[in-house]
């Protein structure tokens, strides 16, 4: 909708074309529980149930301009164990 950068302003109409956002995950869960309930008088109906809405949380890391060269993130290698050994062949 809008970049702002220092002086430079962009306004999107309704949103800015070639604009794009940079987010990671930080995982899934769970809203608070919301009560519906259903009730007709007279009839001695009384329905009572919950719901959760499941949410997934993203953190926004940056925004890129139209034109603007994106970065990709560097993958880092899987760490590996360190196997202790205590000289005679036996690993533990």
């Amino acid at each position: 909708m809008l970049i702002g950068d220092g002086d430079e302003v962009t306004v999107g109409t309704p949103t800015v074309a070639g604009a794009k956002i940079v987010a990671t995950a930080q995982g899934e869960g769970k809203d608070k529980k919301i009560i519906v309930l259903k009730y007709k008088p007279k009839v001695r109906y009384r329905k009572k149930t919950g719901h959760r809405q499941l949410y997934s949380r993203l953190v926004i890391d940056k925004i890129v301009k139209p034109g603007a060269k994106e970065e990709k993130p560097v993958k880092k290698a899987p760490r590996r164990r360190k196997v202790k050994s205590d000289g005679s062949g036996n690993v533990e």
